[in-house]
């Protein structure tokens, strides 16, 4: 495998757009460019070996040049390299870009003999740094300061010492958070592994930061709390634990702002605390408890400045949807999304917008209204090859299935057939069908095609059987309510009754 064409396929289908453009905006814009004909056959859905780029790169030369070749593939990395840090200066939500951007500044103004306005980039960077906790980066500020402390325009070297040996403190701590970090992730996965992630997961905790002497620090700095909640949170997501998580997120945030509160620096950190804990009870089935922290998430969201606005906002409303759904609110649910989807408080994100009218058509479909349903899906107006380069293979299952259910409520059997067909072959193409992530999609659809060839087969015992044995058969992580949203169509077909009535039925059943 080529590492340079895997680096390549990583991307979205957006960002290879934009990479190649950023490619082509560099150097001379001249035809037949080397590194952007590299770039676009590395692209090429079938994999060339080098023996072969070699020709299509130097037709005109009989013995191709392979020093010259690895220099290409060189310079492209390159264009790779400065397309990230870039797109990273534009998308660091933590401030470390502006502060390295500044320190940038500051070195070439020193080198060019401007002094006054290197030092003011040198204390533009250690304010920024300060106030978003950005200590190793603070480090190297105070290094150059040093450094640089026989400029007249210099500050006291004797005070940026002391500032410096504050500062080293705050750094050690940061590396002992990030050992314990990889120590908790690692001790989780291996409670996991022997079924005692639930019973071990406070004891972990407690005992690495203990470890550390790191206790005071996760409860007086957001970013520690964030990055140690994110990590719990993607151990617990793997079993679907909420059980456990939740409480102790809540604890974790409660007594932070009891203690110190949070400032507008933290403002990322405290939207992503709020956002997990909400997502939490509402994978717990708490959906009031979820709505009340979405307000506190909400009243932060609008702060002045709105920062992150873009980021936490649909975020926010699809989770508020979901709760109002399970609350017999639906029909707010779809204002909620159609709202979202006219832009009418930010602009949506590719990602963003797939999520929405996926969602949306799953709200018009508990109510009943196919017609709706089958139209906001149309207007995706993506091939399922995209769709899964933005949102990976499971979300397009999803959608496919949604449209198979569809297309059966409007009694387009046939059609539903074929869709159904379709989603089987291409699932076969990707996994086995006795995979575990995959074996309860492949048995869903097989009661599906049993419903469509026979609708009177739902009446019968043995289906309604192998119906009830089915969510006990689900990998574990996978139990959650949106796997049990397409199940409660099953027991909505066999009770003869409407789904969103079942589905509610099911989401109080624990």
């Amino acid at each position: 495998m080529d590492d340079l064409r895997t680096t390549l396929l990583s991307f979205s289908a957006e960002d290879r757009k934009e990479l190649g453009r950023f490619i082509q905006r560099q150097g001379k814009a001249q035809k037949g460019r080397l590194d952007v004909r590299l770039f676009d056959l590395l692209l090429q859905s079938r994999e060339y070996t080098t023996d072969e780029l070699l020709p299509r790169l130097y037709p005109d030369d009989d013995e191709p040049n392979a020093t010259a070749y690895y220099a290409l593939r060189k310079r492209l990395l390159s264009h790779i390299t400065d397309f990230l840090l870039l797109r990273q200066r534009h998308h660091d939500p933590t401030a470390a870009s502006s502060v390295r951007g500044q320190l940038t500044l500051a070195e070439y103004l020193f080198e060019a003999g401007v002094h006054r306005l290197a030092w003011g980039a040198l204390r533009k960077a250690e304010k920024v740094a300060q106030a978003h906790e950005q200590y190793e980066l603070l480090n190297t500020v105070y290094n150059l300061q040093i450094a640089q402390a026989d400029s007249e325009h210099a500050e006291d070297l004797a005070d940026i010492i002391r500032r410096r040996n504050l500062n080293k403190k705050c750094a050690e701590e940061e590396e002992r958070a990030g050992m314990a970090h990889a120590l908790i992730r690692r001790r989780l996965r291996e409670a996991r592994l022997h079924g005692r992630a639930g019973e071990a997961f406070n004891t972990i905790i407690q005992d690495v930061l203990r470890e550390y002497d790191l206790q005071e620090a996760f409860a007086r700095r957001p970013s520690l709390l964030y990055r140690l909640l994110a990590i719990t949170r993607s151990a617990m997501l793997a079993r679907g634990d909420f059980m456990s998580f939740t409480p102790f997120a809540i604890r974790c945030y409660h007594l932070m702002a009891k203690r110190h509160g949070f400032t507008p620096a933290h403002r990322y950190y405290q939207l992503g605390l709020l956002y997990m804990i909400a997502h939490g009870l509402y994978r717990s089935r708490r959906f009031d408890e979820s709505i009340g922290y979405l307000e506190q998430l909400k009243t932060v969201l609008y702060a002045e400045p709105r920062s992150y606005f873009a980021d936490f906002y649909p975020k926010y409303t699809f989770l508020l949807a979901a709760n109002y759904a399970f609350l017999r609110r639906n029909k707010d649910s779809i204002q909620l999304l159609e709202d979202l989807l006219k832009g009418r408080e930010t602009a949506l994100a590719p990602r963003d917008e797939l999520t929405a009218r996926l969602g949306l058509g799953f709200h018009y479909f508990a109510e009943g209204q196919y017609q709706k349903t089958n139209r906001v899906l149309m207007k995706i107006g993506r091939s399922d090859r995209w769709c899964e380069q933005q949102m990976g293979l499971e979300w397009v299952v999803m959608k496919n299935m949604g449209e198979m259910l569809v297309q059966l409520e409007m009694d387009n059997h046939d059609v539903a057939l074929n869709r159904v067909r379709a989603i089987e072959r291409g699932l076969r193409e990707r996994v086995e069908e006795g995979a575990s992530a995959y074996h309860h999609v492949f048995t869903y659809l097989r009661l599906v095609r049993e419903i469509i060839e026979n609708p009177e087969v739902v009446k019968t015992p043995a289906f309604r059987q192998r119906v009830e044995e089915m969510p006990h058969a689900l990998p574990e992580q996978r139990e959650d309510l949106q796997v049990l949203s397409f199940f409660g169509w099953l027991r909505a077909r066999i009770a003869g009754r409407p789904y969103y009535e079942v589905l509610l039925a099911m989401s109080n059943e624990q």
